[in-house]
């Protein structure tokens, strides 16, 4: 999923004065997609006398939002500022995942030079004075990463490879972790055991959550018939098989996206998901997953593929390298030449 956000001609004509030195505070939020002006404030007193005092009001507890806040330091291109990601937990995945898909695109188009620091808080203590002091001290010292201060590392680790432009450039979403139900948390272990051979998971996306579809008993042959055709899912397979005459068991995980006609929202929280599915189910219930597949449709779903997915074929050996022939052909006799005289002449 690819995300394409313009910014407003008020918040561009912001950005450039704050640039020049003007403002204390400057709030980023996201609407019609859209990224638009919200709170704007101008200094009144020093930055630690103004940071609370204009900060924490702004902090919408269901919805994010960036915050760039303008310190009295300076550095060779002004004003040096701080850049705040505010994403607190009981606001909706989807907007998570806008802001968090744009985090690097407001930082470029404000500039990242002018930027001095980075936090992202999921609660008030995490952005506060307070909580920016101890991620100041914790940035000089050895001491451990905050939850916050590691989310913030993993953000900026997703972000190295990214180059974007508002409006014409894109970047993709982060994974994103929905929380098992009981019943397929309950399934994965029967799976672990060796009790099923088949879970079918659907994602539940309003309530958020990873839900059990079915565990029907499914052989090879069956798997065309168990994928959807207008919806997508994630599926884990028991599949037994012989192979050079050993008998094998392998977890085969199955990403079933049928084409483009599911919704756009669907598409991207199925991608966004699945990473962190399969680093709990491999973490958490010990699931070694010995392949991973992604496919349109229950069609390509055949024994062979199957069997040449899980064990690729390889060349046994390479072919030796073979001197290359003459011209065909009957050759004359070699002659043999005698060595010239003093001027190189043969005699």
């Amino acid at each position: 999923m690819f995300l394409v956000l313009v910014v407003t001609d008020e918040l561009r004509q912001f950005l450039v004065k704050a640039r020049s030195g003007t403002g204390r505070l400057i709030q980023v939020l996201i609407r019609d997609e859209q990224l638009v002006l919200g709170a704007y404030r101008d200094p009144s007193q020093s930055w630690e006398k103004d940071y609370d005092h204009f900060l924490l009001p702004l902090l919408d507890p269901q919805e994010p939002c960036y915050i760039l806040y303008r310190l009295d330091s300076q550095n060779a291109q002004g004003y040096e500022w701080l850049f705040i990601s505010w994403s607190p937990d009981q606001s909706p995945v989807r907007q998570k995942m806008l802001y968090a898909a744009t985090r690097a695109t407001v930082k470029k188009e404000f500039g990242g030079g002018h930027v001095k620091d980075e936090i992202f808080g999921n609660v008030e203590d995490d952005v506060s004075l307070q909580g920016y002091l101890r991620h100041i001290s914790s940035c000089s010292g050895p001491a451990p990463l905050t939850a916050a201060e590691q989310e913030l590392q993993r953000i900026k680790i997703t972000e190295v490879k990214t180059e974007i432009n508002v409006e014409s450039k894109h970047q993709t979403l982060q994974g994103l972790a929905f929380p098992l139900q009981s019943e397929a948390k309950r399934a994965l272990q029967q799976l672990k055991e060796r009790c099923i051979n088949y879970i079918q998971l659907r994602l539940d996306t309003e309530k958020e959550t990873i839900e059990l579809v079915h565990t029907r008993p499914t052989e090879t042959r069956d798997l065309p018939c168990r994928i959807p055709t207008d919806t997508p899912r994630y599926h884990f397979f028991l599949y037994k098989h012989t192979h050079e005459g050993d008998y094998l068991e392998f977890v085969v995980f199955i990403y079933s996206m049928p084409g483009y006609s599911c919704s756009v929202k669907e598409r991207m929280l199925y991608s966004s998901c699945k990473s962190r599915l399969l680093d709990e189910v491999e973490r958490d219930y010990h699931l070694e997953v010995v392949k991973k597949l992604e496919i349109d449709s229950g069609d390509e779903l055949t024994e062979e593929y199957l069997y040449d997915e899980v064990h690729p074929k390889q060349h046994a050996h390479k072919q030796a390298f073979a001197k290359p022939r003459g011209p065909a052909g009957k050759r004359g006799n070699k002659r043999l030449i005698k060595g010239g005289g003093e001027n190189g002449e043969n005699s």
